[in-house]
């Protein structure tokens, strides 16, 4: 660090400050959002941190000043958490960060529109990111890591102040996609799906409505493309993503694909799909829980369960159309739990009406219901639509 005079520094502050308040005033989210970056290691950043390190009475500056003063909640820990993290103290810069997001999120609340939605997002961004070096260092001297943790649930806290109506409800993706990583960070992406239920439940937005799958599926496939054919390690590491990725879009790959690659857990999720097996599917993903936790593509292959149910009711259908053509296109409903129930799964009437009626709105089966006969009446065209390599429709 370069030497620095207290008028320098002093200077530097006061630079900062200008800054952070015109952009709130005149609604700047991009600049306010660069001022909030503390993980960017920008120059202008680490400079603004130098001085505080040698100006130690920036709370002073800011109390002194009704330009600065409002916002002296937001600044005041901020500079802390700066401080702390250019002299390498990371646990507490993160907890001085936590501070000043707290106080940045009830200051948030108060303005109408979503243009400050820019800053939030950076500082989702950097809560994570700080908890995760606080939490490594908090290792390194044997305790225990805790601040990710801590991240999860001020996030949670965001996602709430975001999941209601207006302009700023976009920004619960982006906080939703910060949650994610840390819970798959954690070991616990069964949090996952009590998000998705908030998101579902607000109506936020549909997961199925983003061409995530097709995007994924589009840069996997090309890496696997372009992956040298004698880089057998590179090619694995490719397909143990993007095999997920073509299951979910109704494309099983070959079980000497799966050998030749060491992928042999997938074989009983391909084989359920095949058959229409509930049973096995449920079974293998619990039998490869870990495996598929770990490298993040558990709720992906745990919402196979659709394809399943519709590949067994098609058998259902066929084996109807075998014995009595003219009404293989009427399935009771208790045929239905009757199948079920040959694979060890027990469900009323009530529940595969309304397994049933999902299939049915994700268009992975044509018909309607009789009700009073409790049958389900199938399209004579066309009743089990293929996927043809598209998601499941919204």
């Amino acid at each position: 660090m370069a030497y620095l005079s207290m008028g320098e520094s002093h200077r530097r502050i006061t630079d900062y400050l200008n800054r952070f308040a015109d952009a709130i005033n005149y609604q700047d989210g991009d600049s306010l959002a660069r001022l909030f970056s503390v993980s960017s290691d920008s120059p202008s950043l680490l400079s603004l941190a130098d001085a505080l390190n040698v100006f130690q009475d920036a709370n002073r500056l800011i109390k002194q000043s009704e330009k600065f003063s409002q916002f002296g909640e937001v600044v005041a820990p901020f500079f802390r958490s700066l401080q702390c993290y250019r002299l390498g103290n990371l646990v507490d810069a993160y907890g001085a960060f936590e501070k000043a997001s707290n106080a940045f999120i009830q200051e948030f609340r108060n303005w109408e529109s979503g243009w400050a939605l820019e800053a939030l997002y950076v500082i989702a961004y950097e809560i994570r990111v700080l908890a995760e070096r606080a939490d490594r260092e908090l290792a390194s001297n044997g305790k225990s890591p805790e601040k990710l943790k801590g991240a999860g649930s001020f996030l949670m806290k965001v996602f709430g102040v975001l999941a209601g109506k207006g302009p700023k409800r976009v920004g619960a993706l982006y906080v939703t996609c910060q949650l994610f990583k840390i819970y798959f960070k954690l070991g616990t992406v069964n949090l996952c799906r009590s998000v998705i239920r908030s998101i579902e439940t607000a109506r936020i937005f549909d997961f199925e409505e983003f061409p995530i799958r097709d995007k994924a599926d589009q840069k996997l496939s090309y890496a696997l493309t372009h992956c040298c054919l004698s880089k057998e390690a590179n090619i694995r590491m490719i397909l143990k993503y993007l095999i997920p990725v073509k299951l979910s879009i109704g494309i099983l790959p070959k079980k000497q694909l799966l050998e030749n690659y060491d992928l042999v857990e997938y074989n009983n999720i391909v084989e359920a799909l095949k058959r229409g097996d509930l049973r096995l599917l449920r079974s293998a993903l619990q039998e490869n829980e870990d495996q598929f936790l770990r490298s993040g593509v558990y709720l992906v292959l745990e919402k196979l369960e659709l394809q399943v149910y519709q590949r067994l009711l098609k058998k259902i259908y066929i084996i109807q159309k075998q014995k009595d053509p003219s009404k293989a296109h009427q399935v009771k409903l208790e045929v239905i739990v009757k199948a079920l129930k040959w694979l060890e799964i027990e469900m009323d009437l009530d529940e595969v009406e309304c397994i049933v009626a999902i299939l049915i709105y994700k268009n992975l089966m044509k018909g309607y219901f009789a009700h009073k006969s409790k049958v389900v009446v199938l399209s004579k065209q066309d009743p089990f639509p293929k996927l043809n390599g598209k998601p499941v429709a919204s």
